[in-house]
C-alpha cells in the first residue's frame, strides 16, 4: 500500500505497550470499548518517513499523533477535539469499523498527524510523547498546580508521567501511591517527593489536588477522601466497564471538584518539546522486545512488580 495525497508513509521503529493495549489483550476491551472484529493494537508509535511526501524527506524522524478528529462537530469547533465522538484513534475499538493500530512495520497516516522530531531527541525517548500527552492533559484539567501538594494514585506508566508532568508544572510536593514497591521506586526517580505503599497509614495533610491514574474504584475513593475540602480530583485512569460506586457524599459535603481527563490534543506538541528539553522520564522505559517476541512483551508489561513501560522494537532487532 502506498501513501496517497495528504498522507505520509512511516516506517515504525518503536511502539509502547499501553495499559489500554493490555486490557484489549487480556479482556477483549478497555472501559466500555469492546473488540468486535480483528484489531491491530498500538497508538504510542514513532519512526522514520519511508517515502518522500509533501516536504517530508525520507529518513526524517517523526512522532505520530494517534487521533484524527472530525473537525466539524461541536467539540471540535470548541477546540476540545480530544472528546470528539467521531475521532479515529489508532488501535481503538471505540468506532465501527475499528481503527487499526501502529504495531506494524509501516504505517500510512494523514499529514496532520505527523510531527517532525527535534534534532537530538532519540526515538526510544520520543515514543513516550503519546502517554506523556495524556499526563499533561490530566495535569491541565486540575488547573494550576504551582506550589501545591498533589496526590497521584497508581504509579504505572501514566501515573509516573503524571508525576513528572506535575513537577515540571510547579507542584511543590507530589505523593505517589501504589500497591507495589517497584513502581514507587520509579516514582521517586521521576520526581515524587513522597511515596506510599497501599496499606500504610502515615499520610500528609492538606492535599490540594489528587489525580487518579490507577483506574480502580479504590483509587478514586482514596483521592476523594484524602484531598482537602474544596479540593480537586482528576480521573485519568480508565475504570472498569459499567457503573463504578464512589464516595458521592464525600464529594458533596466537602464540595470537591471531580473532573475527567480523556486522551489529549495540543498536548502532543508540548510533550515532544518537554522530552526534547530533557524531562526526566528515562527510568519509565524498563524493557524493549523485538516484534517477534510481542507475546512475551505483553506478558511482562502486565507484571507491574517487574516492568513499567515496555517497548516493541519494530525494526526487527532487539534494542536493549
Amino acid at each position: 500500500m502506498e501513501a496517497g495525497v495528504g498522507e505520509v508513509a512511516v516506517g515504525i521503529e518503536f511502539g509502547g505497550i499501553c495499559g489500554s493495549d493490555l486490557h484489549y489483550y487480556h479482556d477483549g476491551g478497555v472501559g466500555d470499548f469492546r473488540i468486535r472484529e480483528p484489531l491491530v493494537l498500538g497508538h504510542e508509535v514513532v519512526g522514520r518517513v519511508s517515502a518522500e511526501a509533501d516536504g517530508f524527506a525520507v529518513g526524517t524522524a517523526v512522532g505520530i499523533h494517534p487521533a484524527t478528529p472530525c473537525g466539524t462537530c461541536a467539540e471540535c469547533v470548541r477546540d476540545r477535539r480530544n472528546i470528539c465522538a467521531y475521532s479515529n484513534y489508532l488501535g481503538s475499538a471505540a468506532r465501527d469499523p475499528h481503527i487499526q493500530g501502529g504495531f506494524v512495520q509501516e504505517l500510512i497516516v494523514p499529514l496532520e498527524q505527523v510531527r517532525v522530531l527535534p534534532a537530538g531527541l532519540e526515538l526510544r525517548t520520543a515514543v513516550l510523547a503519546e502517554p506523556l500527552s495524556v499526563a499533561i492533559h490530566a495535569v491541565r484539567q486540575a488547573g494550576s498546580v504551582d506550589g501545591k501538594r498533589v496526590l497521584v494514585t497508581g504509579a504505572g506508566p501514566i501515573g509516573l508521567l503524571v508525576v513528572a508532568a506535575l513537577r515540571q508544572a510547579g507542584a511543590v510536593e507530589v505523593i505517589a501511591v501504589d500497591l507495589h514497591e517497584t513502581p514507587l521506586t520509579l516514582a521517586t526517580q521521576v520526581g515524587a517527593t513522597t511515596t506510599i505503599q497501599v496499606g500504610e497509614t502515615d499520610w500528609p495533610d492538606e492535599i490540594d489536588v489528587a489525580i487518579e491514574a490507577s483506574g480502580t474504584a479504590a483509587g478514586l475513593r482514596t483521592c476523594l477522601e484524602r484531598v482537602r475540602r474544596g479540593g480537586a480530583v482528576v480521573q485519568v485512569g480508565t475504570l472498569p466497564p459499567g457503573d463504578t460506586a464512589f464516595a458521592g457524599n464525600v464529594l458533596m459535603t466537602r464540595e470537591l471538584t471531580l473532573t475527567g481527563a480523556f486522551r489529549f490534543d495540543h498536548e502532543f506538541d508540548s510533550a515532544i518539546a518537554l522530552l526534547a528539553g530533557g524531562l526526566n522520564v528515562a527510568p519509565i522505559v524498563t524493557h524493549t522486545f523485538p516484534l517477534g517476541d510481542a507475546l512475551s512483551a505483553f506478558e511482562l508489561a502486565s507484571d507491574r512488580t517487574t516492568a513499567s513501560k515496555v517497548l516493541l522494537d519494530l525494526t526487527g532487532s532487539r534494542s536493549a
